[in-house]
């Protein structure tokens, strides 16, 4: 098991497999590197290092709760590269990783050799964050992992057209099985510190600064297209201020996309074409 620790005296767990140009995969808010499982085979060629975010799946629990923050994931993800040898690496953010990403092309933009943000983009819809604010940090209040795959698949907002085994799976990834149910497998603290900065009449900070400091470099959005957090507006927009985006819609998908499906797939392997020819 492959773990390394931070300028803060964190054990952080990662995963570190496969050869070729360096691919970090960055998971989303509440949830680890198995989130990407699913799209092993498509990143076949690149070396693919899946970290956990602190208080999350494996790595340890902050004492300090504020610290899980972008600015300070971010920093992890650099300490993890340095850690490695890594120079630079493309960057697949998923809805947090995609954030963590951004926030990586104004701290270290030469470290980064491309990015696909996986539905998320430089504009956060609020009523996504509302749904994620509703069952963050808290327990399911299913027993067993059989029991929350039964009805698991019907609570997820705009997905359709999923195999029961895919849910078994996701509860599996994501829930411990105890003697007193299913609990959440990351710190319950994460909760506190995203409230402590989540201000709903607050005037979003404007990321496409970020977004435009990634000129030069291969970008791809990848979005679900029943998604309540990354518009098809600002999908557009994306395209718009970079003619060469490589932008993928899935059907059938809410928040987020497995990156299995076909058209996932397909933007994957064109972003990690364009990547191996600017290397």
């Amino acid at each position: 098991m492959a773990r390394f620790t931070t300028s803060d005296g964190l054990s952080l767990h990662f995963t570190d497999e496969g050869d070729g140009p360096a691919l970090l995969c960055l998971a989303g808010l509440t949830r680890n590197g198995t989130d990407f499982d699913y799209a092993m085979p498509a990143l076949a060629g690149c070396r693919i290092i899946r970290p956990d975010y602190r208080g999350r799946g494996q790595s340890d629990w902050a004492e300090d709760f504020s610290t899980y923050n972008v600015l300070r994931e971010a920093q992890d993800v650099l300490e993890l590269m340095d850690h490695l040898g890594i120079e630079s690496a493309g960057f697949l953010g998923t809805s947090r990783g995609g954030l963590i990403s951004l926030t990586l092309a104004a701290m270290a933009r030469t470290r980064i050799l491309g990015v696909c943000f996986v539905d998320i983009g430089p504009v956060i819809e609020t009523g996504g964050l509302e749904v994620i604010l509703g069952f963050l940090g808290r327990n399911p209040v299913w027993k067993t992992h059989a029991e929350a795959a039964e009805v698991f698949g019907s609570r997820m907002i705009g997905f359709d057209n999923v195999p029961e085994s895919r849910w078994r799976q996701e509860v599996e990834k994501h829930f411990v099985e105890t003697g007193q149910g299913l609990t959440i497998n990351y710190d319950p603290k994460l909760r506190d510190a995203t409230l402590a900065t989540f201000d709903p009449n607050a005037e979003a900070p404007d990321l496409w600064p970020l977004y435009e400091a990634l000129a030069g470099v291969p970008v791809a959005a990848i979005r679900g297209a029943n998604s309540d957090l990354f518009s098809a507006q600002t999908l557009a927009e994306m395209g718009a201020r970079r003619p060469d985006l490589i932008a993928a819609t899935v059907p059938d998908r809410g928040h987020v996309p497995f990156l299995d499906e076909v058209e996932a797939v397909d933007a994957l392997q064109l972003w990690i074409s364009k990547m191996d020819r600017t290397t």
